[in-house]
């Protein structure tokens, strides 16, 4: 029993079709999602990567912050006493050289992006370097297996990076009367002014449309490799992100200043089990990437696992033998920004609150906060109560949400 975890930076669940896009051509993560169960409500719980990691790896929230015992086993960790062997294959040093990176038993590091502008052929594209990598490695799997079953954690930072797709593939989604496609491969960080141009928007999206379709492409023949040979029938490949990017949403055009509206901080998870368990099927529950690290040590059934302030392992959902994982989410982003949801509203806080109804404002253009004051006054205290009762373990005790709280009425 082996895992690929394949984790992409800055993946929009907004241009997949399998989250509902009709106009980007996503063919390879397409066939993916219609093999797997996917989760169409997760979020994650900061957009800070040093948080990823640690809800990842060590089944962490970071609104527990430094109360994180300097004794928590990573995953790594824990798969080593099992006999899994771990492997880290990353583009980002950020990641490879997180403290928790040590504890896998290898590092596969791809140099960071170098173009210096936008190439001609898909092989001289930095994700498709990296995905050449992942080739690689799938290829001498087969003698790894011969001792022991695997890991593979692949965290990939093109999306967030570098922008070097041929103009071709940016092309595609042009129209007539369309400006040109952003020509160049630095990756957009900025606020729009309030009488912005439209066209400018457009022809960034457009610019990362490509990037869409290059990814696909590259993770198609990795996805190619994995089936045609003895992997497939033994080997969990999960597809996440952790954080999302914007694309005018809110103001902004990359990352900035972070806010968590849902164009950050909603994400895909697609899990594909080689038993085919939850083929083309699907669940609206919340989830987190905490969950993942819980996921993956039910997948190997490690036993004594410690407690997690959060973590939800998937696959009971996934048979259908838990009809609710949990009831909230809750969000901690930079400059005091903190967000709570539930089944019926997303509620940010920062200079002050905005109120969206769930999940019907998918990508929160109606603030309701002042129609709906009530909800906002309850989801508040919800919010300040799950922050103080997460760091002591006990988030699972919390009383139940009111009616209006879970269904919007």
């Amino acid at each position: 029993m082996n895992a690929i975890c394949l984790v992409i930076d800055r993946l929009r669940t907004g241009h997949l079709g399998a989250y509902g896009n009709s106009w980007i051509q996503t063919p390879a993560i397409d066939r993916l999602a219609a093999r797997a169960f996917v989760f169409d409500q997760t979020l994650i719980d900061s957009p800070r990567p040093d948080d990823f990691c640690r809800a990842s790896w060590q089944g962490w929230h970071a609104m527990c912050g430094r109360s994180l015992p300097t004794d928590r086993p990573s995953l790594p960790a824990l798969l080593r006493q099992t006999g899994v062997h771990t492997t880290l294959l990353t583009d980002d040093r950020a990641v490879a050289e997180h403290e928790l990176a040590v504890d896998f038993d290898e590092l596969v590091q791809i140099d960071p992006p170098w173009q210096s502008g936008r190439v001609e052929q898909l092989d001289q594209t930095h994700l498709a370097q990296c995905c050449v990598r992942i080739i690689e490695w799938l290829e001498s799997a087969p003698d790894l297996l011969k001792q022991r079953p695997f890991l593979l954690w692949c965290h990939l930072s093109g999306l967030g990076t570098i922008w070097d797709a041929p103009m071709d593939l940016a092309r595609a989604y042009w129209e007539p009367g369309d400006p040109e496609p952003l020509d160049t491969v630095e990756v957009p960080n900025r606020m729009l002014a309030e009488d912005h141009d439209p066209d400018e928007v457009l022809a960034i999206e457009q610019a990362y449309s490509g990037q869409i379709s290059l990814l696909d492409t590259c993770l198609g023949a990795c996805f190619d490799v994995l089936d045609e040979g003895p992997l497939a029938r033994e080997t969990l490949l999960t597809l996440t992100s952790p954080r999302g990017f914007p694309l005018g949403e809110h103001g902004r055009l990359g990352p900035c200043d972070e806010a968590i509206y849902a164009e950050l901080v909603h994400v895909p998870m697609i899990l594909r089990f080689p038993d085919r368990l939850g083929a083309a099927a699907r669940s609206s529950e919340l989830v987190t990437p905490a969950d993942l690290w819980a996921t993956l040590l039910d997948w190997w059934q490690v036993a004594d696992v410690p407690p997690s302030p959060v973590a939800t392992g998937l696959i009971p959902i996934i048979r259908g033998d838990v009809t609710r994982a949990r009831d909230r989410l809750c969000l901690l982003g930079g400059d005091s920004q903190r967000a709570i949801r539930t089944p019926a509203w997303y509620l940010r806080m920062a200079d002050g609150a905005e109120l969206f109804a769930k999940p019907d404002d998918r990508w929160e253009v109606n603030d309701v906060a002042d129609r709906c004051r009530e909800v906002v006054d309850c989801l508040g205290d919800v919010l300040e109560e799950y922050r103080h009762t997460l760091p002591s373990g006990l988030a699972d005790e919390l009383p139940p949400l009111d009616d209006v709280l879970l269904r919007g009425f």
